[in-house]
């Protein structure tokens, strides 16, 4: 056999420059920033409250009981095989996500109008619902509550979408600014998209009531507005799955159209296996039908189909009834967990005497605990106590156990003290 002659190296730039040069230094993504600074404190008292994992009393990030179960189960199963899922993941997954979401009795399934797709967590659930409607959609605008998730703007205008804001939550009274919220809503463009938190909203903890989402509904329907729910904490609110879902299913069942990006990250701790779901609600059985073949010609290059362990786990719970009620019940417990901390630490303040009035921290809801404290407090956290979290002052309240509560405290008595003027504390 004759081999081809090795050819000399062409040089592409005599000064030795790379291609790629003219690179800038990208900025640090803060989360995973202050998690690397975390990481690298030799602090034996250290606490890291940054990034949205609920953890146990060791600090550990929790893998449910029934996960384990269900993951022995699947190891066990020596007739399965890795084959491909369809470009829009695994059948029995998506009509029991739908369902967890919009309830299995709601008309719009029922009536075939929902499409479903398998995503590779709730961000690609955003990411291919925003691609959909960026090729889809007269209307290239979305609204963004103020503040949002973090990542909420990337996955949204990396589609090509123009992104605006609406009033969510008044730093200043430490509530929702329904008002305001009400006014933007009113006056945003006709048949604009509008992105809103089912529950839990993150950063705040702060949630609108039933009636004020029945407020909302009524305005976003009569203003012609898309409503985009970003549904990542169902079940860790109420400790209720059918009461997190209140705020979706009234969209859902009142006829109108509406997308939802689902997320089993944190209600069963699948962080780390990246399953979610996009749901689209239509006006007929016909458009879902076309809707369904346009995402996945959207899925296709991007991911081209999902992974199956994630949508495995999460399909053999859902169906099964004891493994649901097991699930129902730890998610039940963590939620409760979550309360028992905010109360603990709202005690703690107040017990001692910290200047300020902290009852917003047991008002909140959902994992996240917008306390309040500026960036010299937060700064003086990580400066003095080694305590890990963001700059705007959220705090992961699933991240914080009940023993480091005290110590939690303690810092932030000291943080508000060093930030009052001498003349205060005289």
């Amino acid at each position: 056999m004759e081999y081809l002659k090795p050819m000399e190296p062409t040089r592409i730039h005599s000064n030795g420059d790379s291609l790629f040069q003219d690179i800038t230094l990208a900025p640090d993504i803060p989360v995973y920033a202050t998690t690397a600074a975390y990481n690298k404190d030799p602090c034996p008292n250290k606490l890291h409250l940054g990034i949205g994992v609920y953890r146990t009393e060791e600090g550990k990030c929790q893998t449910l009981n029934v996960v384990k179960q269900v993951e022995q189960t699947l190891a066990n199963d020596l007739s399965a095989d890795k084959e491909y899922l369809p470009i829009t993941g695994m059948p029995e997954f998506n009509k029991l996500s739908a369902e967890l979401m919009f309830g299995s009795g709601s008309p719009a399934i029922k009536e075939s109008r929902v499409v479903t797709v398998q995503c590779v967590s709730g961000c690609l659930s955003l990411r291919v619902g925003a691609e959909f409607l960026a090729k889809h959609y007269h209307r290239h605008v979305v609204y963004l509550p103020e503040p949002t998730y973090g990542n909420h703007p990337n996955l949204i205008s990396a589609a090509g979408l123009t992104l605006k804001t609406y009033r969510y939550y008044d730093p200043k009274t430490l509530v929702l600014d329904f008002q305001g919220l009400l006014e933007d809503l009113g006056s945003a463009l006709t048949g604009a998209i509008v992105l809103f938190h089912a529950c839990g909203h993150n950063p705040t903890g702060v949630d609108p009531t039933c009636q004020q989402w029945e407020q909302i509904r009524q305005l976003v329907r009569q203003r012609g507005l898309l409503p985009f729910f970003d549904c990542a904490y169902q079940g860790l609110v109420s400790g209720n799955l059918d009461d997190d879902a209140q705020s979706i299913r009234m969209f859902g069942c009142d006829g109108g159209e509406c997308l939802v990006a689902q997320s089993y990250s944190k209600n069963m701790g699948l962080y780390g296996e990246r399953i979610g779901s996009l749901s689209i609600v239509c006006k007929t059985a016909d458009v879902a039908r076309r809707v369904e073949s346009q995402l996945k010609l959207i899925i296709r290059p991007l991911y081209s189909n999902p992974p199956i362990h994630g949508a495995a786990i999460v399909t053999a719970i859902l169906k099964d009834r004891d493994l649901y009620k097991k699930w129902t019940n730890e998610l039940k417990a963590m939620r409760d967990r979550l309360v028992q901390v905010r109360r603990q630490l709202y005690d703690s303040l107040c017990n001692k005497g910290t200047p300020g009035d902290w009852s917003h921290i047991i008002k909140q809801v959902g994992m996240y605990s917008f306390t309040g404290l500026n960036k010299d407090e937060v700064d003086f956290l990580t400066r003095e106590y080694h305590i890990y979290m963001s700059s705007d002052g959220r705090i992961n309240i699933g991240g914080l156990s009940s023993k480091a509560v005290p110590y939690f405290a303690d810092a932030i008595h000291d943080a508000v003290l060093s930030s009052l003027p001498s003349s205060t504390l005289a």
